[in-house]
């Protein structure tokens, strides 16, 4: 009994276990009188079975027939109780354990439903919106002022978020990078050139199949991205970094702030408007040769911390090009390399002056744009080809050079910039700053950007358009070109160093000589003792002689004339 009770109390949690045992309870009371008055019964029979002996035979009979009824109908009662019971308690408890198990399995199969409907958790940020009535979602850019005195490019306004609100939205996953999954770099002790197509000993000298298929996005590739002789970068690669700032930058694991200044060109900019978090958090790296790391000691700037206000510089030796523009392409374009665990990097130019917050900027160009790669375009031009023109009307590079790397981008297909090539607002960037996430896509376009500079001249410009129209052909990346005011609004652009030389005001005149002696005081006989003559001082040398010359105007024809 103590089986069925048991399962009467788990099946009783549904709704009904008072109402059961209540039942059960008088059931058995039932059952107990009844078996009483059989005994009662028996008994009496057997009392007066010796008393007669007659109707012994007969009775015995009677109770032999009667006790095997009370058994056949006790046994039907208890067999009946016992199936009430349990099949109200067993079947209640199988029928909720199937309902259950039903449920159960509609749930599971639901829910596999919905996982085959949904699309699978790909552990990527896939970028946000604003919430409706955010203020930067109805943010137009006012139009330009009007001063007809200032005719050249200017800052215009720019919606940034607070900067507490833009660190809260930084993802917490990298942003997915279409096809390409695994990209490595060629590295090349012995370098070989056979069939090379440009290059150098620092970028290696890729053939042109291979610089074809380097534009084949697949799911894994190896490419030339610089530092090709050497196992890691900054060690015996060109453009060597000693091994405690190679340290300091493998711990900067966030966001990196970079610049960089060859050839001592031009003056540190330290960053304002920065918040205390990202001074905590943010690397800020000025890159620099022995020649302005020499400057900066010389003059003060620069001690044994190797800090200059937010900057730590690094000192790059061995530098592989003697172009100090080309040189800055390196960690201009190579970040990644040089910063392996970086996730968010801001590149500037050495003349810029940052003054907005980098998280600021991320959110506004990158996060809220759902892109890996920003920069902006150029303030006048945004066809390539004008581009080129202007590079050799500025002398910036050798003219034949320049004719040639067009003529080859010409012979692939490059075309003058049109309304055709919408949304894509300008084949020209202003390149002096870049945003990007260090994802395999934008190290990619990155690496294969920096090959062109390295294979043909070092005017970027020239080359991003070609780079970038070849990846977009081939994937969806994630790409956003904003306008230039847009990007002096984060930035200052100050002068060159020897630009600031030429522009500083004169130096300040020596301090005035000593005034000179008294005149010495003589009497006059003729006037007396007691008036003094004063004797001032008298010409010398050539004031004399050009006090007693007259002056006379010389007139064609070889004649002069007398003053008048």
């Amino acid at each position: 009994m103590s089986a069925p009770l048991g399962i009467g109390i788990r099946s009783g949690s549904y709704g009904s276990l008072d109402k059961q045992v209540q039942n059960g309870t008088a059931r058995k009371a039932s059952k107990m009188l009844k078996e009483k008055e059989k005994e009662r019964l028996f008994l009496w029979i057997c009392k007066f079975a010796g008393r007669k002996k007659v109707g012994m035979l007969f009775l015995c009979l009677i109770s032999a027939a009667v006790f095997v009824w009370v058994l056949y109908v006790g046994k039907g009662e208890d067999s009946q109780d016992g199936n009430t019971v349990t099949n109200i308690n067993v079947n209640e408890s199988v029928s909720t354990s199937d309902s259950t198990f039903e449920n159960s399995m509609t749930n599971a199969m639901g829910l596999t439903k919905r996982l085959v409907l949904l699309p699978p958790p790909t552990g990527y940020f896939l970028g946000y919106h604003l919430p409706p009535g955010h203020p930067c979602n109805s943010f137009t850019l006012p139009p330009p002022p009007a001063d007809k005195k200032r005719t050249g490019p200017r800052p215009c306004p720019v919606c940034y978020l607070p900067v507490e609100e833009a660190i809260g939205l930084m993802p917490a996953l990298p942003s997915p990078s279409p096809v390409l999954g695994n990209l490595t770099y060629v590295y090349e002790e012995n370098l070989s050139r056979d069939g090379e197509f440009g290059g150098s000993d620092f970028g290696g000298y890729p053939t042109l199949k291979q610089r074809n298929d380097s534009f084949d996005i697949r799911e894994s590739m190896t490419v030339h991205c610089g530092f090709v002789r050497g196992i890691k970068p900054g060690r015996n690669t060109g453009f060597d970094i000693d091994g405690a700032d190679l340290f300091e930058m493998e711990q900067c694991d966030g966001v990196v702030v970079a610049s960089a200044i060859f050839g001592n060109f031009d003056v540190i900019n330290e960053p304002n408007n920065i918040s205390d978090y990202s001074r905590k958090t943010v690397c800020f790296l000025m890159f620099v040769d022995e020649q302005t790391e020499k400057y900066l000691i010389s003059s003060g700037k620069l001690g044994i911390s190797k800090k200059i206000g937010l900057w730590r510089t690094i000192v790059a030796r061995n530098l592989p090009y003697p172009d100090a523009r080309r040189t800055g392409k390196i960690p201009k374009l190579l970040l990644h390399r040089l910063v392996p665990n970086a996730r968010y990097s801001i590149w500037l130019d050495g003349k810029l002056e940052l003054v907005v917050d980098p998280y600021q900027i991320l959110e506004r160009f990158l996060w809220r744009k759902n892109a890996t790669f920003a920069i902006s375009k150029h303030y006048r031009r945004f066809d390539v080809f004008i581009e080129a023109e202007a590079n050799k009307a500025a002398g910036k590079y050798d003219n034949a050079s320049i004719d040639f790397q067009i003529e080859f981008y010409k012979k692939e297909g490059l075309t003058p910039y049109t309304e055709a090539k919408l949304p894509l607002i300008s084949d020209v960037p202003e390149g002096c700053v870049i945003v990007r996430e260090h994802v395999p896509i934008s190290n990619l376009f990155a690496c294969l950007w920096f090959n062109e500079v390295d294979r043909f001249t070092s005017r970027d410009q020239i080359s991003f358009s070609t780079v970038r129209d070849k990846i977009l052909s081939r994937v969806d990346f994630h790409f956003n070109m904003f306008l230039d005011c847009e990007r002096r609004n984060f930035v200052v652009q100050k002068y060159h160093r020897d630009l600031l030389l030429r522009l500083a005001p004169p130096a300040s005149p020596p301090p005035p000589s000593p005034p000179p002696p008294l005149p010495v005081l003589e009497t006059s006989p003729e006037k007396g003792a007691n008036s003094p003559i004063r004797r001032g001082p008298g010409r010398r040398g050539k004031d004399r002689r050009a006090g007693s010359r007259r002056h006379r105007k010389v007139v064609a024809g070889g004649r002069e004339m007398e003053p008048s």
